[in-house]
């Protein structure tokens, strides 16, 4: 560009000294043979600057030609990514399709295990109460019949007392069928759940918004619970019922209805009431929040001393703590237990039935439960030197499952003092890794 801009200021200056020689030629009478070279010259001058700008305009036409090469390369390539864009779109698109007929079709199965679900509920409730009263029918005929034996020793079994209990077993063969159909049912209701919750986090992936008439979660979804339980109403059928580790609602008498977590050991299903693993959840709570529970059932949980009371007022109940140490060695005791209400703070009063571990708390004793914010009269602040809510005596004493999650080693005695730890009567302290507090009807 440069050899172009200087051969356009030389070409006029050329042209113009041309013209004055000639005019100057006009005007003096100086020899022909010498105007002819300066002619000559003029001209090689012109020549060689057309020649050097004809190879400027050369290598600027190549520069160019390479620079419009790499623009179509790059506008080729940006063709060829906008194509594959636009079939990974398309295949998206057709996935999302996909996965919204499943969910249609989940959805549908789903409402239908559920109407199963609850009308199997209901017979299964409606057989209950017919063998409630047939098994009264009979007692009330076994006595009878106990009588007539006495007085009639020779008289055979009455024929209705026999089709009577014919009739009491079939009815029971029943039940168990139905029990059967409905923990099945239950767990085909649990996978649809967890089917939708899949299709929902493939939705989520593609990054495709969905829109309001066929959202996922338009349509309010059926709990992962079982139906709740009426405790009042069947005796221990929380116990005797549910036979897998899960969440379930009850509703125990004179309660509103809550989940709780179903710990199934030996055939018995235990209800759980406190549980620590790995110091996820802060239990350093308040007197509200350790009143009506907090954390994750499915985690790190304190059930809350108000649902413990609705359900251990109904009946006598058993206390099993169970602890793990850092050198994942079990432990557990059981108690026989009576648990006060909210006026008495909760008073705990424990008796010792068996176990592995030595027991750690005060038996025959009122045990009043305190947090930080709550103390009750008469008793010096536990929860301010320990951490956490706990029941606690006269005196604060080397056991606290509700105490600050610490990790092993290096930990001072106050730090000690102030997490989860076990200390027996003989003097041996348990440092815990894991607890677990369950209850279960003694009957």
């Amino acid at each position: 560009m440069h050899t172009i801009k200087l051969f356009l200021f030389i070409i006029p200056l050329v042209i113009s000294s041309k013209i004055d020689q000639d005019y100057s030629s006009y005007d003096s009478r100086s020899p022909e043979p010498k105007s002819r070279f300066a002619m000559l010259d003029d001209v090689k001058i012109l020549a060689n600057g057309l020649l050097q700008l004809g190879h400027g305009l050369k290598d600027f036409v190549h520069k160019t030609k390479g620079q419009i090469n790499d623009i179509f390369q790059k506008l080729n390539i940006f063709d060829q990514s906008f194509y594959d864009l636009s079939l990974q779109t398309n295949e998206i698109r057709e996935e999302e399709k996909e996965l919204r007929r499943t969910t249609s079709k989940l959805q549908v199965k789903n409402e239908e295990v559920k109407n199963m679900s609850i009308e199997l509920n209901s017979k299964l409730e409606s057989l209950l109460e017919e063998k409630i009263l047939l098994q009264q029918k009979v007692r009330y005929l076994e006595k009878q019949l106990t009588s007539l034996i006495k007085n009639q020793p020779e008289i055979q079994e009455h024929p209705e007392v026999t089709s009577l209990k014919t009739f009491v077993e079939q009815q029971d063969n029943s039940i168990k069928d139905l029990l059967q159909t409905v923990e099945e049912q239950y767990r085909q209701l649990n996978q649809q759940h967890s089917q939708i919750k899949e299709i929902e986090n493939q939705l989520r992936r593609t990054g495709i918004p969905e829109s309001t008439e066929h959202s996922l979660s338009s349509k309010p979804r059926a709990p992962r619970t079982t139906p709740f339980l009426h405790l009042n109403e069947t005796k221990n059928v929380e116990h005797d019922v549910l036979c897998t580790n899960g969440i379930y609602s009850i509703r125990p008498s004179n309660s509103q209805v809550f989940n709780v977590y179903c710990d199934v050991k030996s055939d018995s299903s235990w209800t759980l009431i406190q549980h620590r693993t790995d110091g996820s959840q802060n239990f350093n709570e308040t007197w509200e929040n350790y009143r009506y529970g907090f954390g994750r059932l499915d985690g790190e949980f304190w059930l809350g001393l108000e649902k413990i009371y609705s359900i251990v007022k109904q009946s006598n109940y058993i206390l099993r703590i169970e602890l793990e140490d850092w050198n994942d060695n079990k432990h557990y005791i059981e108690y026989s237990f009576h648990l006060g209400n909210h006026e008495t703070n909760y008073t705990l009063h424990l008796v010792e039935i068996s176990g592995n571990v030595p027991n750690a708390l005060p038996e025959h004793k009122d045990l009043v439960f305190s947090t930080w914010d709550h103390m009750a009269k008469g008793h010096i602040n536990c929860p301010e030197s320990y951490s956490g809510g706990w029941w606690w005596h006269d005196a604060c004493g080397e056991n606290n499952l509700n105490g600050k999650y610490n990790k092993p080693r290096a930990k001072t005695k106050p730090e000690r003092k102030r997490g989860i730890c076990w200390k027996s009567q003989n003097g041996r302290l348990y440092s815990v890794k894991s607890t677990k507090m369950l209850i279960h009807p003694t009957d």
